[in-house]
């Protein structure tokens, strides 16, 4: 999701429907199997256009499995927003940490009433579920609670009734999967650290990705000892190498046991806990004894299996995901996809514009400019402590595809952290264009630094050059500010090669 290339210009299509000629042997215009981010934007912007508009999810339930799901799919339910709560819960440890050092009296350690906070995130959830329901069916659309079945490319099955639909549209997510070791059902996945009904006093957490380093940082923070163990020598693979290692850095100074470049080989229960064997890249093997929670964090795959596509000639790519062309369909010309099934860029706000430009295309006006979702220029963040956030270009992608470009980035203390934790550091960091001087890539690890990039990301979309960031005033004092005030590159590449 990290390397992303120049701007593509798209042509728009004209709508491939044309509601006035209803064909009244279909009960459904639009048909959407699935009530995630994607799959509920789809439907919700159709039914504005008009369009007879059904959709279809699972029963609510805070682990997805073949008969559970619920509205609002992994982001609202086992993904983005609980994720973000337990990273709000967490940051309370910190925060305690540092006003100490600003003259404030805590006469006792905090602690934390996980029942309390475990009751309130579910309450949320459950209310946002309840949202999505409520908007799709007050923008016209009809919701049923059942698993969908495609019978064919015009019929689906929900709750033993069958429908004929037009268009077809698949958007079922993605769900983790675990390595085939030994002992893997002994271990958990993401779905369950997001709900659990006790907090666990030492939990092993497995993976090198974004999902891992997340939940790391969070149960960490939270007191838990955890472990971290993954199997490159450093995590967050595709992010930019500069920011990658500046982060696990920063995970050292907060005090995580990382255990990079091992792999487990072995989960077994041992006087009613879990033993974990790793074998390392070199070595011998070793074990971590008494863990309350082993969490697989080793990768998604796209739910495509038993929802009836063997019957419609649909391809799918080595992964198991839905293939699709520029405007989401896929090999059968009624057959659409959105979302993480198609293997894409899964992020939920990506979904989403995947699910408004599909229903812009089959149902929206003739001259509408939203008709095919441009991936180009997507920010993405891991909401680890600190935060490392990007859009556009990484330095190693710069090399193979730029050539010719600087490099400006700055290493420091937030002035928040400069009369408690010195240790406690930021990173900025441009990539610029020497031939057009034109930013084309943003990388920051630090607190806020979601909150920064993503407006940095709109100056990209619009081509924001390294003069406009020059002689624009800084907001003082800020970390922000430091993007605006990197007047000297740190390394220059030219044909591919730093320059010395």
């Amino acid at each position: 999701m990290q390397g992303v290339t120049r701007r593509s210009l798209l042509p728009i299509w004209t709508p491939a429907v044309d509601l006035n000629m209803s064909d009244e042997k279909y009960d459904f215009d639009f048909f959407v199997i699935g009530g995630g981010s994607g799959g509920v934007r789809a439907a919700r912007v159709a039914a504005t256009f008009g369009a007879k508009v059904g959709l279809c999810e699972l029963k609510l339930d805070a682990i997805s499995t073949d008969h559970t799901g619920g509205m609002g799919g992994t982001c609202v339910l086992r993904g983005c927003i609980p994720k973000k709560f337990m990273v709000y819960a967490g940051e309370f440890t910190d925060e305690c940490e540092d006003a100490k050092a600003y003259g404030w009296d805590i006469p006792q350690k905090p602690t934390l009433d996980w029942k309390k906070f475990i009751g309130k995130k579910r309450q949320e959830l459950e209310r946002l579920s309840g949202l999505y329901k409520k908007n799709l069916t007050s923008a016209g659309g009809q919701c049923f609670q059942g698993r969908g079945h495609v019978i064919d490319r015009h019929t689906v099955r929900v709750n033993d009734k069958e429908y004929k639909v037009r268009h077809l549209c698949i958007a079922t997510g993605g769900r983790p999967s675990k390595p085939p070791i030994e002992g893997k059902d002994l271990a958990v996945v993401s779905d369950h650290v997001l709900d659990l009904d006790e907090l666990p006093k030492k939990i092993v957490i497995v993976g090198g990705g974004y999902i891992a380093c997340e939940q790391a940082c969070i149960f960490h923070s939270l007191g838990v000892e955890t472990h971290f163990v993954f199997r490159q020598d450093y995590v967050l693979r595709g992010f930019d190498q500069e920011c990658r290692e500046f982060a696990q850095q920063q995970y050292s100074v907060h005090g995580m046991k990382m255990h990079p470049e091992n792999s487990p080989s072995k989960i077994e229960k041992v006087d009613g806990k879990l033993k974990v064997t790793f074998e390392p890249k070199k070595g011998d093997k070793w074990s971590l004894e008494g863990v309350d929670i082993c969490l697989l964090a080793t990768g998604r795959n796209a739910v495509t299996k038993g929802i009836g596509l063997e019957s419609t000639d649909v391809k799918l790519d080595e992964k198991g995901g839905v293939i699709v062309d520029k405007h989401s369909k896929t090999n059968v010309d009624n057959i659409w996809a959105v979302g993480d099934v198609t293997n894409r860029i899964p992020l939920t706000p990506v979904a989403r514009m995947e699910g408004m430009c599909l229903a812009h295309h089959l149902f929206g006006p003739k001259d509408s400019k939203t008709q095919v979702p441009d991936h180009d220029v997507v920010a993405s963040v891991v909401f680890s402590s600190p935060n490392l956030a990007s859009v556009g270009l990484t330095e190693e992608a710069a090399i193979e595809e730029l050539k010719d470009f600087e490099v400006f980035s700055s290493s420091f203390t937030p002035l928040k952290q400069s009369l408690s934790r010195k240790d406690i550091k930021c990173l900025t960091k441009l990539l610029v264009d020497s031939k057009t001087q034109k930013v084309v890539g943003v990388h920051m690890v630090g607190a806020e630094a979601a909150e920064i990039v993503q407006g940095l990301a709109a100056a990209i979309k619009a081509g924001i050059t390294k003069h406009t960031l020059d002689i624009t005033v800084g907001l003082h004092p800020t970390s922000a500010e430091e993007f605006v005030t990197m007047w000297a590159p740190k390394r220059v590449y030219k044909d591919g090669k730093l320059q010395k």
